[in-house]
């Protein structure tokens, strides 16, 4: 069958990996998707298969375990995942984003004790920057870590944690007073080590259960309280000497979760077009199929040319990272394209299936909970619009 957003210049390799991904997607995620995401049930079966498939590791180091892949060839193993179903993609995300924070900016004994079993899904990993009264102004974080001779003592409460009980390892950022003119020279980003599962996981750290939601059900979201939270200072992402560093490495992560972000837009709405065009030849009205009726037909050609307008910049800006360029600009024109077509995408195959759509039989009803969540995720859509323009006005500048 043909498909939609082919991705021009791939390897054999890369070819190999997304036909694996996506025959796995076929078969060991959506026929169990609406099970348990209606159940809200985490899907341990179908981790288990993409721990014997390596996907844990796609982006870690050979040496340390893993494939060696580009961000490009993540970003469009996630447009698989997400096509099959957009919570497993949320899994592997935040597990991704540590392990390229690790590799980019760990020390070498946090690399060579964390990466190889990340690599194998042993230990996953989650992020940690939103707190109760902050999520786009970072500046607001309250959360702290007070240095206590070689240790630091940490405080605080942060919200919105996926993985947040599976994880063994979450990157979290917070207050350390450095004297730094500017706030974000005072925060650092900490490798703190629990336990998986909920309930009191490290000593003074608390995940106390699952927040409910009105989608993107069976991985976890949660918060995790940190009570006098007691760490050396090899906990410190980087070691002691990036005290003070954590917001321009959590940026750089967050770069990398934009292009993420974008892919799992450019997978759902990938799928809901799949279920509408289905649907449209199937579906008969005033004696021919709905696909017949210019109307309809009209929504899935606009359908199919925002998908591929998405799916273009994500593919850029998973590029241009992959080249060592700077890429925030571009990234938060992929996560802003994709997020509000996948919305429009999915509302316009929810409108397609009519009444259908409404009913949870149908997978359209979830994916109409699903799209919602990127137009937040690693930013708000107005968020990107500041960091677009803010990049163009630095670009050209008169």
């Amino acid at each position: 069958m043909a498909r939609l957003a082919q991705t021009p210049g791939l390897t054999d390799e890369q070819r190999a990996i997304l036909e694996t991904v996506r025959e796995f997607a076929d078969k060991e995620i959506i026929p169990h998707a609406q099970r348990l995401e209606h159940a809200d049930e985490y899907p341990a079966d179908i981790l288990d298969g993409m721990k014997e498939m390596g996907l844990f590791g796609l982006t870690i180091a050979e040496e340390h375990g893993g494939l060696g892949e580009s961000l490009l060839t993540y970003a469009l193993v996630v447009e698989e995942l997400s096509r099959g179903w957009m919570s497993i993609s949320g899994i592997v995300n935040t597990h991704f984003i540590v392990a390229y924070l690790i590799s980019q900016h760990g020390s070498a004994e946090q690399r060579a004790r964390l990466l190889p079993r990340m690599a194998t899904g042993e230990v996953r990993g989650a992020f940690s920057m939103s707190e109760p009264e902050c999520g786009s102004d970072v500046s607001a974080i309250k959360s702290k870590a007070v240095r206590d001779g070689d240790r630091f003592v940490i405080d605080g409460q942060k919200m919105w944690l996926t993985n947040g009980a599976y994880s063994s390892v979450v990157a979290t950022l917070v207050r350390t007073e450095t004297g730094a003119d500017s706030v974000y020279g005072n925060m650092s980003t900490f490798l703190l080590e629990k336990e998986p599962g909920f309930g009191e996981t490290a000593p003074g750290l608390t995940i106390p259960g699952k927040i409910d939601k009105m989608g993107y059900k069976g991985v976890e979201t949660t918060e995790m309280v940190l009570d006098g939270v007691t760490v050396p200072d090899s906990a410190v992402l980087g070691g002691a000497d990036q005290v003070g560093r954590g917001f321009y490495q959590m940026m750089d992560g967050i770069e990398v979760g934009r292009v993420n972000v974008a892919a799992r837009a450019c997978g759902i709405s990938i799928r809901a077009f799949e279920l509408a065009v289905g649907y449209a030849q199937q579906r008969r009205t005033f004696g021919q199929p709905l696909a017949k009726h210019q109307a309809i037909a009209f929504k899935l050609a606009e359908m199919g040319t925002k998908i591929e307008a998405a799916h273009a910049l994500m593919v850029n800006a998973a590029r241009l990272k992959d080249a060592g360029q700077r890429n925030d600009v571009e990234a938060g024109m992929a996560k802003l394209l994709a997020s509000e077509y996948c919305a429009e995408v999915v509302q316009e195959a929810f409108r397609i299936h009519g009444g259908y759509g409404y009913s949870k039989e149908y997978e359209i009803e979830r994916l109409m909970r699903e799209a919602p969540f990127l137009l937040i995720g690693e930013g708000t859509s107005e968020i990107q619009k500041t960091i677009i323009s803010r990049g163009l006005l630095r670009d050209y500048k008169l």
